[in-house]
């Protein structure tokens, strides 16, 4: 998809998704608990996605090619090996922020 509102019916169906390394979109599968084959854009400046593709993948969530590997990933991939995103913990944020501002 080039732009949709959402993804989450097509998130809820998914065997497997394969996206570009944005923040959102890697989140939102991870949380749906779907595989991730992350596509990283090799032409972008200051690449921020290939970082959170890296530790994405060295945390054990996601697998990780650009392009022209793409095919090679598909057929050497073992999606059983990939580790389920733990869940997020506002509270410990919302904590955080408390004390940095003095309200705790």
């Amino acid at each position: 998809f080039r732009f949709k509102e959402s993804l989450a019916e097509e998130l809820q169906s998914a065997e497997l998704v394969i996206s570009h390394a944005g923040a959102g979109s890697c989140l939102e599968t991870l949380e749906k608990g779907k595989p991730l084959i992350v596509v990283i854009n090799d032409k972008l400046m200051d690449n921020h996605q290939l970082e959170l593709a890296k530790q994405l993948h060295r945390d054990g969530c996601v697998l990780y090619c650009n392009c022209s590997t793409l095919v090679e990933t598909l057929q050497s991939m073992n999606l059983s090996a990939l580790k389920p995103f733990p869940p997020g913990q506002p509270e410990k944020f919302a904590s955080f922020l408390d004390k940095v501002f003095g309200l705790q």
